[in-house]
């Protein structure tokens, strides 16, 4: 009797073991569906910020020392001295301070000549200064004088001759004028 019951006890065992049935349809038996853990995902509390102050963004300048054709000593390539008329901020923190030192360039020079022809110089801004680093900058600004053509004109009728030698105004930029330039690079901020 007890090999009987080994022998029961083998085959209970052996059932266990054994796979599934397959139905009638011919397809295995679905498996019970195992559920896996996630992990839990990380709450974020703010969204993340950059501080950037972006290209574009107004740098206003003002002119360090006067420029004119006047003299006929202005070139073309000649570099001009300008200041930070105003603090550049990326909200409450100063990024470019009030006084910073700024530099142009002189792109085009024509002097007043005979026949009334007036002055003309056209500059662009080149960069700032802060600290060490040199930003770079943008923007144009420029200054034509007075044509002469009315006084050529009235000289003319008079005496002919006397219109070659009436000319035009100096161009002339002032020290304090205004020049408005822009950033020409994106500024990644670190605020202490």
């Amino acid at each position: 009797m007890s090999s009987f019951v080994a022998a029961l006890a083998a085959l209970v065992a052996l059932q266990a073991t054994a796979p599934q049935a397959v139905p009638a349809t011919g397809q295995p038996a679905p498996r019970p569906a195992v559920i896996a853990q996630v992990p839990p995902r990380a709450v974020i509390i703010s969204p993340p910020t950059e501080s950037v102050l972006r290209a574009g963004t107004e740098v206003p300048l003002i002119m360090a020392e006067s420029i004119t054709t006047n003299g006929k000593k202005l070139r073309v390539g000649q570099r001009i001295r300008m200041q930070v008329a105003t603090d550049v901020r990326l909200g409450s923190a100063v990024v470019i301070p009030v006084g910073s030192l700024a530099e142009g360039e002189v792109t085009d020079v024509k002097n007043k000549g005979m026949w009334g022809k007036s002055g003309r110089i056209e500059a662009r801004v080149l960069n700032v200064r802060v600290g060490d680093r040199l930003i770079r900058l943008t923007g144009t600004f420029d200054d034509k004088g007075v044509t002469g053509t009315a006084a050529v004109v009235t000289s003319i009728v008079l005496l002919p001759l006397a219109g070659f030698f009436v000319t035009g105004t100096s161009a002339n930029i002032p020290a304090g004028s205004g020049v408005k330039a822009f950033l020409d690079e994106d500024l990644r901020i670190v605020v202490p």
